[in-house]
């Protein structure tokens, strides 16, 4: 899935960012948390380690919630408050087939007041909704992530927009 999702970033102009940090990493998630909406839903695609719940982390910071983020590996999806939006954090790794999406409503929760990051997003690229942002990270041999950013819509435009400024 991963490879059609990079094909079709490359028809619709993707954007490449790097980060040679931690810390860079969640600063550009800081400056795009700062444009979300609720609805918003950014799907974050990568291997293990590429820096997908670093993103995540600085995204809750951008959004104003204290709470300490980390993996919902175990718990499929992590629910923070306390901040400007809600913000809900899937981990789709462990799910068999996208009808287990209706077990932890998914829909409901993409739909609804707050921003969704959804890990493995790509992984049940047709729960995607018409409209939203896909982070492909990888890392390059020298430590580099690199994140191509590919929006889906206008909502997603406006994320990247602020965050490529």
């Amino acid at each position: 899935m991963r490879d059609a999702a990079r094909v079709d970033s490359i028809e619709r102009s993707a954007m490449r960012f790097e980060s040679g940090s931690v810390e860079q990493t969640q600063d550009w998630a800081r400056s795009m948390a700062r444009r979300a909406c609720a609805g918003d839903v950014v799907l974050l695609v990568g291997d293990l380690g590429a820096g997908k719940t670093h993103f995540t982390q600085g995204f809750a910071s951008g959004l104003g919630i204290e709470d300490a983020v980390t993996s919902p590996t175990f718990n499929l999806v992590c629910e923070y408050r306390g901040g400007l939006l809600p913000l809900y954090h899937f981990d789709l790794y462990r799910l068999d087939c996208a009808e287990q999406l209706d077990d932890i409503d998914y829909y409901g929760i993409t739909e609804g007041d707050g921003v969704s990051l959804v890990e493995w997003g790509d992984k049940f690229a047709e729960a995607a909704p018409d409209d939203y942002l896909l982070l492909d990270f990888t890392v390059r041999p020298d430590g580099v992530r690199e994140i191509e950013a590919t929006p889906f819509g206008p909502r997603a435009e406006a994320l990247i927009g602020c965050a490529a400024r």
